[in-house]
């Protein structure tokens, strides 16, 4: 499939994004489902690949990973697979020798939600 581009619902999923606290991930199906779009786990990763560069500041895009619990890698996403295991890294998120962050532990609960 190729990339829609912007979306009118990628503003709900950045509100979610913004919650999740630093040291923490969530996949992309959890941000859909809190942003109440279930099922949309695609539109989100969308979503922060087309994150516009005046927001990639304050949406920390990078706690965003697949539900294997790997950065999605990808050429097109020109270099930013590395740069966000950096800054997860940086965060205190580690990686096992695969790739995977463990979601037991490192893996993004809001308050209320099982």
């Amino acid at each position: 499939m190729v990339n829609p581009g912007p979306h009118d619902k990628h503003a709900l999923i950045y509100e979610v994004v913004c919650e999740i606290p630093r040291g923490r991930v969530a996949t992309y199906g959890q941000v859909a489902l809190l942003a109440g779009l279930p099922g949309h786990a695609r539109l989100a990763g969308y979503a922060m690949f087309n994150l516009p560069s005046e927001l990639a500041e304050t949406v920390p895009w990078h706690r965003v990973i697949n539900a294997q619990g790997r950065i999605s890698y990808s050429e097109s996403r020109r270099g930013n697979d590395h740069r966000q295991r950096e800054l997860l890294e940086a965060e205190g998120v580690r990686f096992d020798a695969q790739g995977r962050i463990d979601l037991r532990q490192y893996g993004w609960k809001p308050s209320g939600i099982d």
